[in-house]
């Protein structure tokens, strides 16, 4: 009586593991990867050397993407002098969101950076003459310029350079992924290297004795300022090369759900170590694009499912049995309690 049965109806889920290997799904885990990493090397420098919650580094991410686009598109101004014209508006809006709410209690200041970057998201979602609203900036045939053409361009121009070094056909975000990558190294060890700086023990001191910081005469809302308008510049970063990734600019990209995913590489790198983040990035999204493969019958909404039900075990187990993260010490978990 069984004669009948699909054998592949009787399994839970069916997994192409070829799929995993190829170029293109290294590639593309790559850049994400990357691009999150900038993000949560931001948040390091906020929770895990200063102390404060930042909430906002999807809003910091939406201002750099936003503002490259405008530039560009609607300015006219150079593709490369959007880069840390875009840095300068997101640190200019951590500085006014920072002002008022870093006197806040942490909690207080969490959810008042969460507000900020929704009210970032809202306000391009609704700007339809400056931002494209709901549609968001794209590209396509119809225009006669889009942000992105001077960065296609010299991705082609990279991508004849890998040709000529042997490479007959290389991915074509090959380029993006290098280019991510560097910036991504760069500002790892420029973080590394501030933070053993006086500036950087004053970081410290404010996290772990705030109080003990300003007897010392230190001003710590200041420093904290700082901090935060530093990580906003490095999210501005992240949000360039989203932009570059996607091909678009939407506001959905920019959903608290990206700050969560940073906080998530966030634990499990570890607190307090730039380069554990590095790690906790890449084992992010190798789960996060990995599970893609898994095909749960037919039903797209169940796998979706499965997919974040295996990252939320990954995370739970990784809290239960090494809650430091994989490369943070447990020391740096209890400081400024």
């Amino acid at each position: 009586m069984f004669g009948h049965i699909d054998p592949h109806t009787l399994l839970p889920f069916a997994i192409d593991w070829s799929s995993l290997t190829s170029s293109l799904f290294l590639v593309n885990v790559g850049v994400l990867a990357g691009i999150y990493a900038l993000l949560a090397l931001g948040l390091q420098l906020n929770v895990g050397f200063t102390g404060i919650s930042n909430f906002g580094q999807a809003g910091f991410m939406a201002i750099g993407g936003y503002t490259m686009a405008i530039l560009t598109v609607d300015t006219g101004i150079s593709f490369w002098l959007s880069l840390p014209l875009s840095m300068l508006a997101a640190m200019a809006f951590g500085l006014l969101v920072g002002l008022p709410s870093l006197r806040l209690r942490a909690d207080y200041f969490a959810i008042a950076t969460l507000a900020s970057a929704e009210v970032v998201r809202i306000i391009a979602q609704n700007a339809q003459g400056l931002t494209g609203g709901n549609q968001g900036f794209f590209c396509s045939d119809d225009f006669s310029k889009c942000f992105d053409d001077t960065w296609n361009s010299a991705s082609n121009t990279i991508v004849g350079w890998l040709q000529d070094l042997g490479w007959s056909d290389p991915e074509a975000l090959m380029p993006l992924l290098l280019v991510v990558v560097l910036a991504m190294l760069i500002v790892t060890v420029a973080l590394r290297l501030t933070q053993n700086s006086p500036w950087g023990r004053v970081l410290r001191a404010v996290r772990e004795d705030e109080d003990a910081a300003r007897a010392l005469g230190k001003n710590a809302l200041a420093y904290k300022l700082q901090s935060l308008a530093i990580a906003a510049g490095i999210a501005a970063i992240g949000g360039w090369f989203l932009a570059l990734d996607l091909a678009t600019v939407h506001p959905t990209d920019y959903e608290p759900l990206v700050t969560f995913f940073a906080y998530s590489v966030l634990i499990l790198g570890g607190l307090a170590n730039y380069w554990g983040v590095i790690a906790g990035s890449i084992v992010l999204w190798a789960l996060l694009e990995g599970t893609r493969v898994i095909k749960l019958f037919s039903d797209d909404s169940d796998t979706a499912a499965l997919r974040f039900a295996i990252v939320g075990l990954t995370l739970i187990l990784l809290m239960a049995f090494r809650p430091q993260g994989m490369f943070g010490k447990k020391e740096e978990m209890v400081l400024g309690e």
